[in-house]
């Protein structure tokens, strides 16, 4: 059609669409056409009234849809602006002969029909077939099960294709199957021609061992045609459809010689690698530091999913706060390469040394095909004592107390034997201070407790292991003793302790520790000068 007749027929559609807003305009970009090439249908609307968008069912009978765009503009005419939609839809015909666009339908306007006709592809042309292949390979025939297998497809084309390629999805039936990453495209010269290629690979981990079929896969894409056409005319697309070879894989069982009490993992590499923060070997420990230890175990051939959680860090007089583990993939040019971080605050409550175990993980070696172990060694911490939390009560008070017990007690023996009014006296004696503490300097020990109960309702770690130390300080045993002897208290500090050296002190609440500080019973016994023993009186009496 010339270009006077192309303005002429467009020229008779807007007066059509002038004289009847509601109309739905179907047009065609041909209507003689090849086999395997597709065309445009636009449709066309200026009911602003409609909101929907055409019924299409009705050309599912000879054509496959293969694209719908819409296109919203406005024009003005004779000073008045009027709004339009039009529908743009690619359509590849399934059969060759006399076919016809059917009436299509967009609320109560209906569109005309269109007739076209579909000729046999010419032989004459040149295959596109020819010009567009796939190619699937695997990067080994032979694996173990649960181990990785790439398939690897390639595609290329020596003609240009438009962007409405799709590949098949890859579904297998007892495997587990990953893409590795987005397809990649560059070029390749073959016999000469200059061909583009896309990449697409998979990673496979076959779940059941025996033979695994890997289906063929259909690509399909529109195919630019280069022949002559028109001056004039919209270049056109032929339809090309290529399928890849299937594939066979032989999966192998777990080997005998593997243990069995340990998890399976095959593997082509598998490292295990730590980082500590402080380094413990490059300055000094002390009780309640904190050490913060990561673990990274990285396996190539492997799912992060498909790695086992690490053995724990055991060890005694070491409390242990773990993190959760933290799993990410890679890709690399033989697959994924899986990796599992671990990180772990470790905290001493002795001092001396503290030996830490060696950690050992047991893998299959797929490359060379043999038993593997992979470890880190043991490691001895050397721990030193922390003055901050020595609360030794000095030798004098010991002394001064020890010098104003017993004549106390033997006043009270004298006035419970001498009347009868003595006794009276002795009973109220013993809700009083049994012992006066001899003078000190700082915050006196009720004036400690109230800032140690203020830190505790504030749930701050940090503010209550200030004034819990304080505290201590003043108190006849020391923190750790009297952790030893009364088991709340013993939980209650792991808890703050805990809340101090990870990430979750945010969360951490005092009550319990509070509780543990005000139930705490006295010691049972202490020992005098000289070597004689008598009941220890209550550190705040009520």
């Amino acid at each position: 059609m010339s270009r006077l007749g192309v303005f002429l027929l467009g020229l008779l559609w807007s007066l059509a669409a002038l004289a009847d807003p509601t109309t739905l305009q179907a047009s065609v970009d041909r209507t003689r056409l090849q086999a395997g090439e597709t065309l445009e249908l636009t449709l066309e609307s200026q009911d602003v009234t409609q909101f929907g968008k055409p019924d299409l069912r009705a050309l599912e009978t000879d054509f496959e849809v293969r694209g719908t765009r819409q296109l919203n503009s406005l024009h003005s005419l004779d000073g008045e602006t009027r709004a339009s939609t039009r529908w743009i839809v690619t359509l590849l015909p399934r059969r060759s002969g006399s076919l016809q666009i059917p009436e299509l339908q967009l609320g109560q306007a209906r569109s005309q029909p269109i007739e076209l006709q579909v000729q046999q592809a010419d032989s004459q042309r040149p295959d596109i077939a020819s010009q567009v292949f796939i190619e699937a390979s695997l990067d080994s025939n032979e694996v173990y099960v649960q181990a990785q297998a790439v398939l690897t497809l390639r595609i290329y084309h020596s003609v240009a294709l438009y962007d409405d390629s799709s590949l098949s999805p890859l579904q297998l039936e007892n495997a587990k199957v990953d893409p590795l990453g987005e397809s990649r495209t560059y070029e390749k010269e073959i016999n000469g021609v200059r061909h583009g290629v896309i990449e697409t690979r998979y990673a496979i981990y076959p779940q059941q061992s025996g033979s695994l079929e890997i289906p063929p896969l259909n690509f399909t894409a529109t195919a630019a045609d280069n022949g002559e056409q028109p001056a004039g005319t919209p270049r056109v697309g032929r339809q090309v459809q290529v399928r890849s070879q299937p594939l066979r894989l032989t999966v192998k069982p777990i080997p005998a010689s593997y243990p069995s009490d340990r998890p399976w993992l095959p593997a082509r590499s598998l490292t295990l690698e730590e980082h500590w923060n402080p380094d413990p070997a490059s300055q000094p420990t002390q009780i309640g530091d904190s050490l913060t230890r990561n673990i990274t175990l990285r396996a190539e051939g492997l799912s992060s999913t498909q790695l086992p959680p690490l053995p724990a860090t055991e060890a005694l007089g070491l409390r242990r706060y773990p993190d959760q583990p933290l799993l990410r993939n890679e890709i690399g040019e033989r697959g994924m390469i899986a990796n599992r971080e671990e990180r772990e605050a470790l905290v001493p409550t002795h001092s001396g040394e503290l030996a830490l175990p060696a950690l050992e993980v047991t893998w299959w070696n797929t490359r060379e095909d043999h038993l593997e172990q992979s470890s880190l060694p043991a490691r001895t911490l050397n721990v030193a004592d922390n003055p901050a939390l020595s609360a030794d009560t000095p030798a004098s008070d010991s002394s001064a107390s020890a010098a104003l017990l017993w004549p106390w007690q033997l006043a009270t023996l004298l006035l419970a034997l001498t009347t009868l009014a003595g006794f009276a006296l002795w009973w109220r004696a013993r809700s009083q201070p049994a012992v006066l503490r001899a003078a000190q300097s700082g915050p006196s020990p009720r004036t400690l407790l109230d800032d140690l109960k203020r830190a505790c309702q504030a749930n701050d770690p940090q503010a209550t292991r200030q004034a819990l130390d304080a505290w201590a300080r003043q108190q006849p045993e020391t923190l750790a003793e009297m952790a030893a002897r009364f088991v709340p208290l013993s939980d209650a500090l792991d808890g703050l302790n805990g809340a101090l050296y990870s990430e979750s002190g945010q969360y951490w609440h005092g009550d319990e520790l509070w509780r543990a500080i005000g139930a705490i019973p006295p010691a049972e016994q202490v020992l005098a000068p000289a070597g004689e023993t008598g009941n220890l009186p209550p550190l705040y009496p009520k």
